[in-house]
């Protein structure tokens, strides 16, 4: 009884702001350092990098899916000769004052090595039929080797952002930002912002480049790559107020540990080189990388083909900074399921047992892939976003996530009726437990039961939302 009396009261539901996202990985196979841009014309624009290093390539789609299978257009194509004759690495897209600009690096071809930053311009409405001018090479104070260029507006200004080799530092690049005067120039002197310190910044080669930028919240939050591009490969992250001077190193703080790296329970090694773009609602942000399915690799990763892109939802923790969770598997986006009566409040597992928790900072603790039933047509299966293999399953009046095996008891615990929600028929679901007609999975005193329902609190209590 006094714990009941401790519980929280149910807040008033409310269907939540970002549902989930329907994308299923990879989404383009031997395409890396992927950017996607949404436009207001409707279409997201892909670009990526290609295997042979020698083109730059572009899609475009109604949606992000669809981007999978849409047909490919190379806009440019490498110099036979001296400059961008090689190396054509890491394509950005960006419509800016009316214009289409691609931000691209390359090497020359007779030194292939010597990488730096250069734009592309076109005016056309279309940048896949559309003409492009070389609006020629980022200058920047230092002549050394440059790479993923960026482009992105806070409070009005445009800033670039881009990694370079600075000779006077024990590093094979660091992470740089300046303001633009226009789309291809930056002004005054470039602020260095980060070097690579720490053991998963210099695992094979001490590196930080690839920044993304992405703001929420009134802070303004940049990831970049670290070390080698083999499985050590992974996200860090810089952050700092959106009102503050980007221009000052000391405006930023740096995370201590990767916030994106490999997760071989699914299967994803070397997930980097991120974007970030929106669903197709504009109601959730969409994190957009490359990785291997693989850890082993012959020889030099560079010339390991096999760097896909994919695509998954951006959660945002409480705190308002961002939670990327980690590198899902192959397949149906994991989502989410909150509840109805008590909002930011999220099924989860602890300890292998089902319950109702918010906060919940291992995200991947409280994201299942709905997939089709173990058994029985018309049906669905829960599996657990970081135990592939192990499921929702209704043992015993109680619901915990258990590994399958392979047993018929088994799949029929594991299997339910996805159905319109109890409480909220348009925009919740409830799950009917397979072989118990009538039970449903609720939560009570904030942990998982399949229990019969029928009065108000518990058709509540049963119903949830998809994020």
């Amino acid at each position: 009884m006094v714990a009941t009396l401790l519980l929280p009261s149910p807040a008033q539901a409310a269907a939540p702001d970002s549902p989930a996202v329907p994308y299923s990985n990879p989404l383009v196979n031997q395409r890396a350092d992927p950017h996607i841009f949404k436009h207001t014309d409707g279409f997201y624009y892909f670009t990526a990098t290609v295997p042979e290093y020698d083109r730059i390539v572009l899609r475009r789609a109604a949606t992000i899916q669809a981007l999978s299978t849409a047909p490919e257009t190379v806009i440019w194509t490498k110099h036979a000769t001296g400059e961008m004759g090689a190396h054509i690495w890491a394509p950005e897209i960006h419509f800016i004052d009316g214009k289409w600009y691609v931000y691209f690096a390359a090497g020359r071809a007779d030194d292939v090595w010597k990488i730096r930053m250069h734009v592309l311009e076109s005016s056309a409405a279309n940048p896949l039929t559309g003409g492009w001018a070389e609006k020629g090479q980022i200058k920047t104070p230092m002549d050394s080797f440059a790479l993923d260029a960026t482009t992105f507006v806070v409070n009005g200004s445009r800033y670039l952002s881009w990694a370079q080799q600075d000779p006077g530092i024990n590093s094979n690049s660091n992470l740089y930002i300046a303001k633009m005067v226009n789309p291809w120039t930056i002004s005054g002197t470039p602020v260095r912002l980060s070097v690579p310190t720490y053991g998963w910044e210099t695992a094979g080669y001490r590196v930080n480049e690839g920044p993304a930028l992405i703001q929420h919240g009134g802070k303004v939050f940049m990831t970049y790559s670290a070390s080698a591009t083999d499985s050590n490969y992974c996200l860090g992250m810089l952050t700092a107020s959106a009102t503050g001077n980007l221009l000052d190193p000391a405006a930023w703080s740096k995370s201590a540990t990767p916030v994106f790296a490999t997760n071989a329970a699914t299967g994803q090694y070397g997930p980097g080189h991120n974007s970030f773009t929106t669903s197709e609602d504009n109601r959730s942000d969409v994190l957009v990388y490359h990785d291997r399915n693989y850890k082993d690799i012959a020889g030099d990763p560079l010339n390991d083909p096999n760097r896909r892109t994919r695509v998954q939802k951006v959660y945002w923790n409480a705190d308002g900074t961002p939670n990327f969770g980690i590198p899902v598997a192959d397949g149906a986006t994991p989502k989410r399921l909150s509840s109805f009566n008590f909002p930011n409040h999220y099924i989860r597992h602890w300890e292998f047992r089902g319950k109702l928790e918010s906060n919940v900072s291992n995200l991947a603790d409280s994201q299942f892939r709905t997939v089709s039933g173990l058994t029985g047509s018309g049906t669905v299966s829960l599996e657990s976003a970081n135990f592939p293999g192990h499921y929702l399953r209704a043992r015993n009046g109680e619901v915990w996530v258990d590994k399958n095996d392979g047993t018929t008891a088994f799949a029929d615990g594991a299997t339910f009726y996805q159905r319109p929600g109890l409480a909220d028929a348009a925009s919740g679901v409830s799950y009917e437990a397979y072989r118990l007609p009538g039970q449903y999975v609720r939560h009570f005193n904030f942990l998982l039961y399949a229990q019969s329902v029928g009065t108000t609190t518990a058709n509540q209590d049963a119903t949830f939302y998809q994020q």
